[in-house]
């Protein structure tokens, strides 16, 4: 079985003490997860349920479903009365770690997912780390042919270009997951 992969960016900083709890969910749900071993990788919403109920337990707000209702949003802009007027959708935010959850799937990469994250990340407001769960091998078919494509790799090397520039600073640190 592969194993989950994980970084915390910057990679100047220690990672703080709840990366190990966000990684046991994941870790503890790897062989109906891994995009690795399955022949046909879940949906991130599929991903998401089988890792729900840990989450919930050490303290994440989950995205229930796709209504309206059962969704997470986090804040950008705050206007009259104090009410959200502009607010992005999160798969699970932890209030006390401040920390936001995106799971992505087969869009992780080739449909830029990872990039829609990293940005709403920025202007979310009380988002102080993103964790980003994407497919270590996303599986298609291309010409008739299987093939696949490595997203943890290739998101990693988008953090690592982000986090080690030195133009600019991103808002919040990143701790990668790939399932």
């Amino acid at each position: 079985m592969a194993d989950l992969l994980f970084h915390y960016f910057p990679r100047t900083e220690p990672p703080p003490q709840f990366v190990e709890p966000i990684i046991g969910a994941f870790r503890k749900h790897h062989s109906a997860i891994s995009t690795v071993d399955l022949k046909k990788g879940l949906s991130s919403d599929g991903v998401l349920a089988k890792i729900r109920p840990d989450l919930i337990e050490i303290g994440f707000d989950v995205e229930r479903g796709k209504a309206r209702a059962q969704k997470l949003q986090r804040p950008v802009f705050y206007g009259e009365q104090c009410q959200p007027t502009l607010t992005y959708e999160i798969d699970a935010y932890h209030p006390g770690w401040r920390c936001g959850l995106e799971v992505e799937a087969g869009r992780a990469w080739m449909g830029n997912a990872i990039y829609r994250d990293l940005v709403q990340a920025m202007v979310m407001v009380q988002v102080d780390v993103l964790a980003l769960a994407v497919p270590l091998s996303y599986k298609y078919k291309s010409g008739g042919r299987n093939t696949s494509s490595s997203d943890f790799n290739n998101t990693k090397n988008v953090a690592d270009a982000l986090f080690g520039h030195s133009r600019f600073t991103l808002p919040y640190s990143l701790l990668l997951i790939g399932y």
